[in-house]
């Protein structure tokens, strides 16, 4: 059975969608679509949970997200998207090393590329945290300056400048 949990975060509307077994994806609404999504919204302890971590995140807890993950997706997306999870908070990865970590060879950063932007679980599987070789903002399913206030939210230094000591300290998120 599906359930659906609707909520308001600092960078606008999110939809939660779960299944028995876990969650399937993490949007934002737009106005228009967010009425539709409340009136049909439904609440499950998994879903609570997962509002629970989200505050905390928008809060500026450094957290790891707890959450059973059941994003639909080919096995090479399922692949990239466990990746992504292992990006910790506060850091940024270019699309190449995503690709050489998954040991795939470096020209195969478009193919990754591709994976993360098909993402459906927003902020708990991070693909805000994959930037361009150069350290500069690349796209997100969400827009760029949602993805700048998340980094923002996390202090991530740009690849070229973070240092493996550097810690991040949270802070609020701000959209423009």
């Amino acid at each position: 059975m599906k359930a659906v949990l609707v909520m308001d975060s600092p960078l606008g509307v999110l939809q939660l969608i779960a299944e028995a077994d876990g969650l399937t994806a993490l949007s934002f609404l737009d106005d228009a679509s967010a009425s539709t999504a409340i009136a049909a919204a439904t609440d499950t302890p998994l879903l609570q949970r997962a509002r629970a971590q989200l505050q905390a995140y928008f809060s500026g807890d450094a957290i790891v997200f707890d959450l059973p993950l059941r994003p639909q997706g080919t096995p090479f997306q399922q692949a990239v998207w466990r990746a992504l999870q292992t990006v910790p908070y506060g850091q940024t990865i270019s699309y190449a090393l995503l690709a050489q970590r998954l040991g795939l060879p470096a020209g195969h950063a478009r193919a990754v590329g591709a994976a993360v932007g098909r993402n459906p679980l927003l902020i708990i599987v991070p693909c805000h945290r994959i930037v361009g070789h150069d350290g500069r903002l690349t796209g997100y399913a969400a827009g760029l300056p949602r993805k700048q206030a998340l980094l923002d939210l996390e202090r991530a230094a740009p690849i070229s400048t973070r240092t493996p000591t550097q810690t991040p300290t949270p802070r609020r998120p701000r959209v423009a």
